[in-house]
């Protein structure tokens, strides 16, 4: 990565912060306009300015869930971006069209899983709209990749993606430690703050993305954007900014209790470490933890327990809402949380998969059936021949927190099979470049995706998928993989 540019213009900044006030300003108005308003900005802007459209993508999904719940009008500024600006890549490069079709292995292996996903799911009673749903979960933050992949990228579109992510980083983190003082009554919407939690998910941070586990993954990518300018400003310009930025997001990823994460993050570090041999980074990492523990872990919960002590309440909390990342592996295995496990969480889900699985190995049961997106919106056909109720789950249906056990259970041995070849295709292209320091970082990324596969439906998770296919897009792009097509045309 020679090519890095840490300039960016201040007409880029300003172009950015209006796109950012406009997003603010949506959240006060009624939804209806906010929906027009919204969509015939950011369909100019997408179109005009389509990279900064793109870096403007990364705090609008990490904070979509807060926006939608502000107004329910914002909820298609993200797709609508993406679209403007894959079909704008298209009408300019008309003239080379036979550029479009050139695919990867991986690429060919992803198809060929959601057209086979998508079939056996209609022909097993799943709705049309249920299908396209599910793909559309698939594929949307796949058509990052596709744009930028094949696009010659600004020299300071990196930065830039980091720079926005560490800045949306802060806003969380100071969220995110007034919702944990203020035992979440306190800078969070009304109906999220009136929600009621088992004791050990009121201890932890859900931040707004209203979900503890994204908090921790956004962390994690935040965490390395702030390593990478380090890098990239050779830790002369903000460096103290950026460090103590490191130990803020270190500390709040600690604190969502996210074990998934926890894991997935000690893998990355792991492999990224065989894979460089950098000592001295593996000191900075090993001194943010430590400070982070020092400096933002324990000062948080010592000052919840001050708080309580003087008479801070909060008329839904549980009577016991606190856990140290000990007990949080530790209840792991207790008896209570392993019963709940079998009846109706991971291991129940799991179970069911199987249960799939004998039924249709070779096919699945088809997209739309077990454990996905699409079955949260549409229900799913099979649900009541195996038993599973949305009773079980808060009264509504599961995501199967497991995206090999929903492979698995929905498209069997063939989607297996391509699901498989997807993964392993995208592994030996970084393989290929395992002597540069993009190469062993996709690579670790890679084995940390993979890990995180065993707790969420990873690749369903749009701020995630978000972060993976644009840094694997600037690899791509960077090495020049692909025909490159013409995006720029005077815009930014």
């Amino acid at each position: 990565m020679t090519d890095i540019s840490v300039k960016v213009r201040k007409q880029e900044w300003l172009e950015l912060l209006l796109a950012i006030a406009v997003l603010i300003a949506a959240t006060i108005i009624p939804s209806q306009i906010a929906l027009i308003s919204t969509a015939v900005f950011f369909t100019l802007f997408a179109f005009f300015k389509p990279f900064q459209s793109l870096v403007i993508l990364v705090p609008y999904v990490i904070f979509r869930s807060f926006f939608i719940e502000l107004n329910p009008g914002m909820k298609l500024i993200g797709d609508l971006i993406t679209f403007v600006v894959f079909a704008r890549l298209l009408l300019f490069n008309l003239k080379g069209f036979k550029t479009w079709f050139h695919f990867k292995k991986f690429e060919w292996f992803f198809f060929a899983f959601l057209i086979f996903g998508a079939i056996i799911g209609y022909m097993n009673g799943v709705s049309v709209a249920s299908v396209i749903f599910q793909l559309r979960t698939f594929l949307i933050m796949y058509i990052l990749y596709y744009v930028l992949s094949r696009s010659k990228l600004p020299q300071n579109f990196f930065v830039k993606l980091a720079w926005i992510t560490v800045l949306s980083g802060i806003v969380l983190f100071v969220q995110g430690i007034v919702e944990k003082l203020s035992l979440r009554m306190m800078w969070m919407p009304e109906a999220w703050t009136q929600k009621v939690l088992s004791g050990t998910n009121f201890a932890r941070i859900y931040g707004l993305l209203n979900n503890p586990n994204s908090l921790a993954l956004v962390m994690f990518f935040a965490i390395c954007a702030a390593f990478f300018l380090r890098w990239a400003y050779k830790d002369g310009q903000f460096k103290y900014v950026l460090i103590v930025s490191q130990v803020a997001f270190s500390g709040l990823l600690i604190l969502t209790l996210s074990r998934g994460t926890w894991i997935a993050s000690f893998t990355f570090v792991v492999f990224f470490m065989l894979l460089s041999r950098n000592w001295k980074l593996l000191k900075s990492i090993a001194i943010t933890f430590v400070a982070s523990i020092v400096f933002v872990y324990f000062p948080v919960n010592i000052g919840v327990d001050l708080l309580k002590n003087l008479g801070v309440e909060n008329s839904i909390a549980p009577e016991e809402a606190t856990t140290s990342i000990s007990g949080r592996f530790a209840g792991t295995f207790n008896e209570d949380t392993l019963t709940k496990m079998n009846e109706s969480g991971r291991v129940f889900y799991i179970k069911k998969g199987f249960e799939v699985f004998k039924d249709y190995p070779i096919t699945g049961a088809g997209f739309g059936t077990f454990g996905g997106s699409a079955t949260l919106t549409y229900d799913s056909p099979i649900y009541e021949e195996y038993g599973i109720r949305s009773d079980i789950y808060g009264g509504k249906n599961f995501y199967s927190d497991n995206q090999y056990i929903q492979v698995i259970a929905e498209t069997g041995t063939v989607g297996v099979i391509l699901f498989a070849g997807f993964l392993l295709m995208m592994l030996w292209m970084f393989w290929k470049e395992r002597h540069t320091t993009f190469g062993q970082y996709m690579i670790a990324l890679w084995f940390a995706t993979g890990i995180c596969g065993f707790f969420y439906n990873i690749w369903e998770l749009k701020v995630y998928t978000m972060f993976y296919f644009m840094i694997f897009a600037i690899f791509a792009s960077n090495r020049a993989l692909y025909p490159m097509l013409d995006l720029n045309k005077d815009g930014e």
